[in-house]
C-alpha cells in the first residue's frame, strides 16, 4: 500500500450523500426513440463514479503516474423515467460500503431542472495495481479519505433499490 501519493489531493467533499457531478444528455446519446439510449446511462453513471474517485484522490494523475487504477466489477442500472437530448443531469452518490480494496457505490440520476428520478446505478469498484493489474489495497491517504466519507455516509438510509435482484414477478 502506498503511504503517500506524489500529488496534492483535492479538498475532500464529505456531504452525505455526495452531490458533486452534473452532466447533459449529449446529442450522440439519443437513439431513434428520441431519448437517451440505454448504453449511455452506463456512460453517464461511469462519469459520476469518476467524480467520486477524483474526490478520493484517484483521478487521472493516479493512472498517469502508474500508481494504480480502478476497475468496475459489477453494475446494476434501473431506468425509471426517460431523459431526452440536452436534458441536464444531476447525480447524487452514496457510499454504501468499503473495504481495503473495494467500494460499493449507489448513484441516483435526476433531471436537474424538473427534479424527477430518471435512473439509478449501483456499482462495485476495485482498486488495481498499475503494474500487476491485480487487486491492491487503497493507498493509505485514499483509505483515510474513504473512512472519513464512510463516517458521513454510514447512517444514511439504504436506498430501496440497493441490492435489488432482477427477475419477473410471478
Amino acid at each position: 500500500m502506498l503511504d503517500s501519493l506524489p500529488y496534492e489531493l483535492p479538498e475532500l467533499v464529505t456531504r452525505a450523500p455526495l452531490d458533486i457531478h452534473r452532466s447533459v444528455v449529449l446529442p450522440e446519446w439519443v437513439d431513434w426513440n428520441g431519448h437517451m439510449n440505454v448504453a449511455f446511462y452506463v456512460s453517464a453513471f461511469d462519469q459520476a463514479s469518476g467524480a467520486f474517485m477524483r474526490n478520493m484522490g484517484l483521478g487521472r494523475r493516479y493512472v498517469d503516474g502508474k500508481l494504480g487504477m480502478t476497475f468496475v466489477l459489477e453494475t446494476h442500472v434501473t431506468y425509471d423515467r426517460e431523459m431526452r437530448g440536452g436534458a441536464p443531469m444531476r447525480f447524487v452518490t452514496q457510499l454504501l460500503a468499503r473495504d481495503a480494496k473495494r467500494v460499493h457505490l449507489y448513484h441516483d440520476m435526476y433531471h436537474a431542472e424538473q427534479g424527477y428520478l430518471a435512473a439509478t446505478n449501483e456499482a462495485i469498484v476495485m482498486n488495481i495495481d498499475y503494474v500487476s493489474r491485480r487487486s491492491a489495497p487503497w493507498p493509505a491517504p485514499v483509505a483515510e479519505r474513504l473512512e472519513t466519507l464512510w463516517q458521513a455516509h454510514r447512517h444514511l438510509p439504504r436506498p430501496a433499490n440497493a441490492g435489488r435482484v432482477m427477475g419477473l414477478k410471478k
